[in-house]
């Protein structure tokens, strides 16, 4: 019964304040970052699109017209323009870990970040693991996130809509059995009682009764049972059906995996990831492209709005940084045979949270979108600012290999973006 000490120690700290954490949300299969936040309307059609921007609340920040509810929070949010070195293939290792699968050097895996947190951070709170995917498995392998790579299981994601759903309860110990013992430690309680009636044993009483509680009944169920969620906050995110796969590879459109997120958060969480629908938008005669853009963005403008809403309205907007991105951009130009292609040479990302300087743009690219201009931004410096937003220092920090070598947390060149701090 080491737990009551550590209750009583955090409360005498004052460890009130929830931890630092973050919410990356991965686009499976490239999102078009010239239909979605970084329009050309005065390209040639064949480049520009259907699509129109619409003034923000942010001046000269413009964004699609099919994200309404996004641009009357973009002051709560920063756009980046310019995000360079994407790997050129449907492959979620670049998002998650930072690092080009391609160039990869180290024995056993590059780990993600969840793993890397759960690493040098461990668990924030007894009640919960330092790091929770909610990703659906993609039959497409390289869309899944990769492992903890060569830190090992231990620091591996929990699933809990995979196999390991079954670790929410304790194995092997019924709620009979712990009641049992709860009654043999009221026995000799009051034995130690009628022998000891000084204040001390009385004090301990609240941090025995919190220690059992935390045995008996857990708040990571609470958190991804929607049933005890506010209705009216479940219709903001909006809900999908998780065996809905709007393509054979991808993942499911899901907006409540965002609320989830964010009441994992709630419980302690340092890490959640998530993927969200299908980006991987080509399209035959008639650029089918755009129907599947007029489908997904209006869902995608009402959960990420939801949650950065929500995140603000529940005074988590310092403590939690939310990043949503996918591993490339799409061509400038528009194909009739295969709309817009993989396009690596420039990529967006949408960040929100954390307490970063938002309501901005970074970065910029060239009259068709094709490539960057000003501010190029790599996927270290991305990374590295969500570490330091965490606590933890790139320079100082690293993890071991297989080989028992150090290793620094991000590529080299990876610095804290200066504009958000």
């Amino acid at each position: 019964w080491t737990l009551p000490s550590l209750l009583r120690a955090e409360s005498a700290a004052g460890q009130k304040k929830s931890p630092k954490s973050v919410i990356m949300i991965y686009l499976v299969g490239g999102p078009p970052h010239q239909d979605m936040f970084d329009l050309k309307p005065d390209a040639p059609k064949e480049f520009a699109g259907p699509w129109r921007p619409i003034a923000t609340t942010v001046p000269g920040m413009e964004i699609c017209e099919a994200f309404p509810r996004l641009a009357k929070i973009a002051d709560k949010l920063t756009i980046i323009r310019s995000l360079v070195g994407n790997q050129a293939d449907h492959d979620a290792v670049q998002v998650y870990s930072g690092r080009d699968p391609k160039r990869q050097k180290s024995s056993g895996g590059w780990p993600q970040f969840g793993s890397m947190v759960s690493e040098v951070l461990g668990a924030a709170t007894p009640t919960a693991p330092p790091f929770v995917s909610l990703c659906y498995p993609c039959t497409h392998g390289p869309y899944n996130e990769p492992g903890p790579g060569f830190l090992g299981t231990a620091h591996a994601s929990f699933r809990p809509m995979g196999p390991t759903k079954n670790d929410m309860v304790l194995n092997g110990v019924s709620l009979e059995r712990l009641a049992d013992r709860k009654s043999l430690l009221r026995g000799v309680d009051q034995l130690r009682r009628e022998i000891d009636t000084s204040t001390t044993m009385t004090g301990m009483d609240a941090f025995t009764e919190q220690a059992m509680g935390l045995l008996t009944s857990s708040r990571l169920a609470d958190a991804l049972d929607l049933s005890k969620e506010d209705p009216r906050t479940v219709e903001r995110y909006g809900t999908g059906n998780p065996a809905i796969f709007i393509d054979d590879n991808g993942a499911p459109r899901v907006p409540q995996s965002l609320l989830v997120a964010r009441r994992l958060i709630e419980a302690g969480v340092r890490v959640v990831t998530l993927n969200y629908s299908k980006w991987d938008w080509h399209g035959g005669p008639n650029n089918t492209i755009f129907n599947r853009e007029k489908e997904d963005f209006p869902v995608f403008d009402q959960c990420v709005s939801a949650l950065v809403e929500d995140l603000h309205a529940r005074g988590l907007a310092d403590d939690c940084a939310v990043i949503v991105w996918g591993e490339f951009g799409r061509t400038p130009k528009i194909s009739d045979q295969v709309g817009r292609d993989h396009w690596p040479q420039v990529n967006c990302a949408l960040l929100a949270g954390g307490g970063m300087r938002h309501g901005q743009v970074i970065g910029a690219t060239d009259r068709i979108a094709s490539e960057a201009i000003a501010r190029p931004v790599g996927f270290g410096e991305v990374y590295a600012t969500l570490f330091h937003h965490l606590g933890i220092s790139i320079e100082q920090t690293t993890i071991t290999d297989h080989n028992g070598r150090p290793q620094y947390l991000v590529e080299d060149g990876g610095k804290v973006i200066q504009e958000l701090i």
